[in-house]
């Protein structure tokens, strides 16, 4: 989603056995990052949204996020 100048991207965060924190961007298949706090998280997946932007340019198509659904079993 678009915002003024800005795109939104949704992201996922699960706390690892290790205590590390795993972002993954629901939009960018492959981009997946990890901290030790939320705060370094929070900075590490604005970077990699950047270099993933940069690397793909042009030939980037973002799918459209529909919702993050819990299922039991």
């Amino acid at each position: 989603m678009t915002v003024g100048t800005q795109k939104e991207f949704h992201i996922t965060i699960e706390k690892g056995e290790d205590g590390y924190y795993v972002a993954s961007v629901v939009e960018m298949p492959g981009c997946h990052i990890q901290a030790k706090s939320l705060d370094e998280l929070d900075k590490r997946t604005k970077e990699a949204i950047e270099l993933y932007l940069e690397a793909e340019g042009a030939n980037l198509h973002i799918p459209q996020f529909i919702a993050l659904k819990k299922v039991r079993i």
